[in-house]
Parts: structure tokens; sequence; C-alpha cells
């Protein structure tokens, strides 16, 4: 491999950099200016939901940007702080320290470090596909009970309130209850006329920047009718300049307590991030690479832990925004972070008189939208197996808390899965009138039983955990009143695509239990790695090769002495005249001469 692929693979930068075109440079500078707008004041939003300064916000908009661009694959992701991460932070970090505290900050710092790492880690070591064990219907569930959770949290803020941070919503609701009649009449007045305006100019403007609007429209008047000295909270004094690099501190004992918030943020972020880039990419017939995008992701929380910032990924919100500004490479995104540090540098005593009851707006209209009731919906008419699963995780994540009620969706989803394969589907086939095909008999009551043959079909992998099922199956089927006595069991296997070991041990038997009663057992349709693994087994052997077939039509001629029913397609006739040998209705081809051979 070339020096130039081998880099541009481990720094996608390096791949289209080179191909750069002048003409997309307006695109990106405009989609980098507007995305900056939108980011800058949701940045600080954000800081403050994970319990931090709002500044920290900024700083986890700079670098960790620039470190995505030169290591991800999607040329649209827009890299910041979002929702679901901070309130991550604010859960595990909230755990062991106090919010405003030196600790505080240092741990959220560390939890960046360790969740970038492990996102290197995994991306290196191909692991992408883990990010699989989150099936849709939990992230779902956890997303929408995440929202509330998000939205709830940020009352004190709105209300003007001191209330006790929690991630559980029977304790924050029951906080608040106490509190409410103590609510701060101009914070609160400042946060519902934000949360108008918000909503007013997404339904009136939707194009417009309408979080800076708010910003600075609060932010004046707050200044002009010195609201702060009426009680309403400011940001107040934001450090200006940009950050310095620094390792965090490591304390053992500390990471290992974060250790698992650090991987629930390593994944979720991931499949935040990949969902958003992969549905831009494939509208645009592109791709993006999984693992690499473990790197890119990686590499930007790293980032933001040398730069005294906090976990970041990909924000479904600002990626769409910078994909419709015209964003058409990661040049945008480096004029995004060009923009936040002229702000650290420049514009902070701008930011002074903003309400955190305006920040407090914007997280809660934000939020809210990610509760997923089309999803319920969804699921109500599909699979309402999966709507249980949303179900369980949304109430987990409400009882007790968003990291184990995450987990709870997880293992959740695994043994539903494990039920799901130990009890899989099976039916018993017949065949339509006048064709080979065979046919479930409950969906297709018009097919025919051959007498004495039990034809079946199992839709799932042979294994250890549904061989108890298979046999007690078959003898249910088998006891069963029928209309002549059991001559022979045809185990449709076309939809069987593994076989281990204990489930191959259970054939065995079930052949030679069979034998013993004189019921001939045949195999059609059986996939080629699990016809090699039956030969191997020795079970090719016992059974006979003449009785694995092509088709159950086949099979079902075997035992019956019949001719098989052709085919209607010509290409899997001529496959079953393979298999059958050479006939008067498909010959064989006729020898190549030299004339027809190459030279």
């Amino acid at each position: 491999m070339s020096m130039p692929r081998v880099l541009s693979r481990a720094l996608p930068i390096f791949g289209w950099l080179p191909r750069y075109r002048r003409s997309d440079l307006r695109g990106d500078l405009i989609a980098g200016v507007t995305t900056a707008v939108m980011l800058i004041p949701q940045g600080m939003a954000y800081a403050m939901l994970a319990g931090l300064p709002p500044v920290v916000g900024l700083y986890a908009s700079i670098t960790p940007l620039v470190a995505y661009a030169l290591f991800g694959t999607s040329r649209e992701l827009a890299v910041g702080p979002v929702a679901m991460d901070s309130l991550l932070v604010a859960a595990g970090v909230g755990a062991i320290a106090a919010q405003g505290s030196a600790e505080y900050l240092a741990y959220a710092v560390l939890l960046a470090l360790m969740a970038g790492a492990m996102q290197v880690t995994m991306g290196a070591l191909r692991l992408g596909f883990l990010v699989n064990f989150l099936s849709r219907p939990v992230v779902s569930g956890f997303t929408s009970a995440a929202a509330l959770i998000i939205g709830l949290s940020q009352l004190k803020h709105l209300v003007g309130v001191d209330l006790s941070p929690s991630n559980v919503l029977v304790e924050l609701l029951a906080d608040a209850a106490r509190k409410i009649g103590g609510a701060h009449l101009p914070t609160l007045a400042v946060g519902l006329a934000s949360i108008a305006l918000l909503l007013a100019l997404q339904r009136l403007r939707p194009r417009w920047p309408r979080a800076l609007i708010v910003v600075a429209a609060s932010t004046l008047l707050t200044w002009i009718f010195h609201l702060a000295e009426r009680g309403v909270g400011i940001v107040g004094v934001i450090e200006a300049g940009l950050p310095t690099p620094a390792l965090p501190a490591i304390d053992l004992e500390v990471a290992t307590t974060l250790a698992p918030t650090a991987l629930a943020i390593a994944l979720v972020a991931f499949m935040e991030a990949v969902s958003v880039a992969r549905a831009i990419a494939d509208r645009k017939r592109a791709s993006i690479d999984p693992n690499q995008e473990l790197i890119g992701l990686g590499a930007a929380n790293l980032a933001a832990a040398l730069f005294r910032g906090y976990p970041v990924t990909g924000g479904f919100s600002r990626t769409a925004v910078n994909d419709q500004a015209g964003a058409r490479s990661q040049v945008a995104a480096i004029t995004t972070a060009a923009v936040v540090a002229l702000t650290l540098l420049f514009m902070t005593p701008l930011l002074h008189y903003l309400p955190k009851a305006t920040l407090a707006a914007i997280i809660m209209t934000a939020v809210f939208g990610l509760i997923d009731l089309a999803e319920v919906r969804r699921l109500w008419t599909i699979k309402r197996s999966d709507l249980a699963l949303l179900a369980v995780t949304f109430v987990a994540v409400l009882a007790i808390g968003i990291q184990r009620g995450i987990l709870v969706g997880v293992v959740a989803s695994l043994l539903w899965y494990l039920i799901r394969t130990t009890r899989p589907h099976y039916a018993v086939l017949g065949r339509m009138p006048g064709t080979p095909a065979y046919r479930n008999l409950l969906h297709a009551p018009e097919a025919v039983t051959t007498p004495g043959v039990l034809i079946v079909r199992f839709d799932a992998a042979f294994y250890f955990g549904n061989v108890s099922f298979l046999r007690s199956t078959l003898a249910a089927l088998e006891a069963a009143p029928a209309d002549a006595p059991l001559r022979a069991l045809i185990l449709d296997a076309a939809a069987v695509n593994d076989l281990d070991a204990s489930a191959d041990a259970a054939l065995h038997e079930i052949v030679d239990e069979h034998r013993a009663r004189g019921v001939e057992v045949l195999f059609a349709g059986v996939k080629g790695p699990v016809r090699a693994m039956m030969a191997r087994s020795g079970l090719v052997e016992r059974v006979g090769v003449e009785r694995f077939t092509l088709s159950v039509d086949d099979a079902v001629a075997r035992v019956t002495g019949r001719d098989p029913t052709p085919p209607a397609d010509p290409l899997v006739r001529r496959a079953h005249a393979a298999l059958r040998g050479p006939s008067a209705e498909d010959p064989a081809p006729p020898a190549l001469t030299p004339a027809a051979t190459r030279p």
C-alpha cells in the first residue's frame, strides 16, 4: 500500500483535502459561520446543563472540531457539546463531587479523556459493531426519557429556585413541587419569554438563528433594565482568551468510579454521531467508516480533555443546520472553531449579562423535541414486542436514572433476543397446488400435505439454546392426529444459517431415533457453511448424501417416488438438473472443442 494511501486512511483529511475545490469554499465558510452562531449559545447552555461554567462549553467547541476534521470521515458532521452527553456528565460526576467545585470540573475533563481513550481503542480494534447492542427501541426510550429529565433539570434556572440535582424523575418532581412556591418572578418571566420567542421563531422563521436572536435580545434587556440587580441570574464574567493545553489529573480511584459513565458516553455519543452522519451520507450517496468515526470522535474528546473541555459528539440539530447551510467538507467545522475562538478572544464582555434562564429555555426547547412519539406509534403498528422494550427502557431511565436505565434497556433487549432465538418461529409446510412451492399451512390453507410426510421449517440458527425447543416441537407435531402413519420427516433448513456442536449432536440423535422407528429423515435447502459442519461431524454420511436435497419438492419427490416438478425459473431449473444429473429435459452441455477454447 502506498504511503499517501496509508496516510489518508490514518488521517482522512489527506484523502479529501488534496481534491478540495475552490468552488466549495464559499459554502463551507457560510456553513461554518452559521453553525458557530448556533453552537455558541448551545455550547454555553449544555455546559450549564452538565453543571459546568458556561465557558467550558466554548472550550469544548474549538479544538475538538479541528481534531475531528483531521480524523473523521463525515464531511458534514458538526461536533461539539450535546444535551445527552451533558446529562451523562452531570449524572456521573455529580455523584462524586459538588457542582461548582474544582473537583467537579477536573472530573468532567477526566471523563472526556476516558471516553476519548475508549473510543480510539474501540476504533483501533474495529469494535464499531458494539453500538448494535443499543437497539433502536432502546435508544428511542432512552432518548425520550432523558429529554424529560434534561428539561426538568433546568427548572431551577427557569424559575430561579435552588433545586437539588438529580437524574431521577420522581426526585426532580418532588423537589420542584416543594419549592415552586418560592419561584423568582422576574427570572420566570425572562425564561417564559425566551421559550415563547424561540417557539415563535421556529414556527415563523425556521431558518433564522433563533438561539442567537434570543440570547442577544435577553442580554440586551437584562442590561437595559438592570435585571441582574433584581435577582435574575446571569452568566457573569467569562474568562477571555483561549484555553491553554494541560494534561488532566488522573486519579485511579475516581477513574474507576467514572468508568461506567465514560463507557456510556463513548457508546451513546458514537451512536448519536454515526446515525446522523450516516443519514446524510446515504442521502448524498457517500459513505462513512464507523471504526474510523470512533477514532475521530475519540480524538475530538481527547482534544477536549487537553484544552479544559468536556465530552463532545456530533449533534443532530447542528449537523442538519451545517448541511443545509452548504457544508461541503470539514473546512466548515474548522471555520466554526475559528469563529468560537474569536468570540473567546474578543466578545466575552457581550455575554456578561446573558440570563441563565435564557440558556435554560434554549435547552428545554431543544431537548423536548427529542421525545419520540412517532417511534411509539410506528412500533405499536408494526411490532409491539419492540414497543415493550422501548417502554421498559423509558420507565427504567425515569425511575432509576440515566446510566442504570440504559443498562436495563440493553439487558432487556439482549434477554428478549435470547428468548426469541430459544423459541424460534417454525412452520409446517404444504405444497401449493400445481407448483413446486411449499408454504406455511397457517397462512396458506389451500396448500396440500403429503400423507405420512411431515415437512417442518425452522426460521433460526440451530444452537444449544433452542435444541430443546426443536426436539419438543417435533415431538408435539408428530404426536398430533394424522391421516397416515409418519414415514418421513423433512427439515427445511433454508433459513438456518448456523449450526453449533450441541445442535449438531441433537440432529444426530433425532436421525437415529426416527430411523429406529422406521421414519426417514431428509434435509432440504441446507446452506453451504451448515452442510460443511454436518459433513465434518459425520451427519451427512449418517443420513446419506442422497437425502440432502436442493428443495423441499425434491425431498418429497424422493420420498414418494414421483418426478420433481420443474421450477418455473430456468436458472433454478438448471441448478436442479445439475444436482440430479443430465436428463432428456435438461441435456448436458456439449464438450468444448479446441476451437472454442482459449489458447
